[in-house]
């Protein structure tokens, strides 16, 4: 389960709005805002987040037990 929180707020912190973050993954501001809700996106996603992010440690977001 992601931890769309700190996703959330690493997108803020790099000064990045989340549909900017969502037109780089090839994706509508719509569908990122649903798989944000839902707390699910693509390894081809998450690839691209972080390295548009600089996400060090993806681990901790991406794959973090409930």
């Amino acid at each position: 389960m992601i931890q769309t929180d700190k996703l959330r707020g690493i997108i803020s912190e790099r000064g990045y709005s989340q549909a900017k973050v969502a037109e780089r993954i090839g994706i509508t501001p719509k569908t990122f805002y649903e798989k944000m809700a839902k707390g699910v996106f693509g390894s081809d996603e998450i690839e691209i987040m972080i390295q548009m992010l600089h996400i060090d440690n993806p681990t901790e977001i991406f794959f973090a037990a409930k």
